[in-house]
């Protein structure tokens, strides 16, 4: 028969773990109430505790530096919140200033057209307009009740800009010259010859001109550049306004005429206020009769 091994004494480790730290809580509360010094003791403490102390003071500098840092962040944000304000506020002005330059200009433009034609006319804004880039017809806010008639002539930027259509109490049409229902007979000045300049909107818009043809310039003397103005042959439209410069010229297919592109004298995606003249074709006609 085998014998049975005797067994052996276990103490749980959770004892020895109590007694110990028992032992050790013991000491050193014998140390602190008699002086006593247990060197092996405080040189393990020294292992155990001080680097404890040494985390524990680096997490606290870490935790106050933190605290430190989002302290001054804050102050930051909102230091960059009140320039953001300030920038907010100056941008502002300065579109301000900008649409005031835009509008000062716009009256000197107008001011030097109501000097350049000796003809009787009304100040009036743009009140509306179709849908688009272009003024090809808009609104303005001026009516009968201000003297408007249909087939006045309205002026803006250097020149033409279109006719009266249609006028109510505080309101009318315009129609401008570089709409496709609209024909203009004029003469370039320089020659005195005459053409017909008609709208033309998908010209306008891809290449800024408009036609003109029937130009009948048998010395040969229009270039590009030539001012292009209303002619006393007009039916509705007053003589000598300003409609644009020659763009570019060419030989007719016929060879008798000419015809070629205009770059209109008026800015027609950025009117804003214009002049109407008040004085009709035909009352220019009998005043010069």
């Amino acid at each position: 028969m085998r014998r049975r091994r005797k067994a052996r004494f276990h103490i749980p480790a959770k004892y020895i773990l109590f007694t110990l730290s028992a032992l050790c809580v013991a000491m050193m509360f014998a140390s602190f109430l008699f002086d006593v010094q247990f060197t092996p003791l405080n040189t393990a403490a020294g292992y155990v505790f001080i680097p404890m102390q040494k985390g524990i003071n680096k997490a606290g500098s870490w935790a106050g530096s933190l605290a430190d840092n989002l302290t001054e962040l804050k102050d930051v944000m909102q230091h960059n919140e009140e320039l953001q304000a300030q920038v907010d506020e100056l941008t502002n002005e300065l579109n301000i200033y900008k649409m005031e330059q835009y509008d000062i200009e716009d009256m000197r433009r107008l001011l030097e057209l109501d000097e350049k034609y000796k003809y009787e006319k009304i100040g009036a804004s743009i009140i509306g307009k179709d849908a688009g880039n272009w003024f090809d017809t808009f609104i303005i806010d001026k009516g009968y009740n201000d003297g408007i008639e249909v087939d006045m002539n309205v002026i803006a930027g250097s020149g033409l800009v279109g006719i009266i259509t249609n006028v109510g109490p505080n309101y009318a049409n315009v129609r401008s010259i570089i709409d496709d229902r609209n024909s203009v007979s004029a003469m370039v000045l320089s020659t005195s010859d005459n053409c017909f300049v008609n709208g033309d909107l998908e010209m306008m818009g891809k290449l800024q001109v408009i036609p003109f043809s029937n130009l009948t310039d048998k010395k040969d003397k229009v270039a590009a550049g030539d001012q292009v103005v209303t002619s006393n042959t007009s039916s509705k439209y007053v003589p000598g306004l300003l409609i644009g410069h020659i763009n570019e010229i060419s030989n007719d297919a016929n060879n008798l005429t000419k015809s070629g592109t205009i770059t209109p004298a008026a800015d027609f995606e950025h009117i804003k206020n214009v002049l109407v003249i008040l004085d009709k074709k035909q009352s220019v006609q009998e005043d010069e009769n």
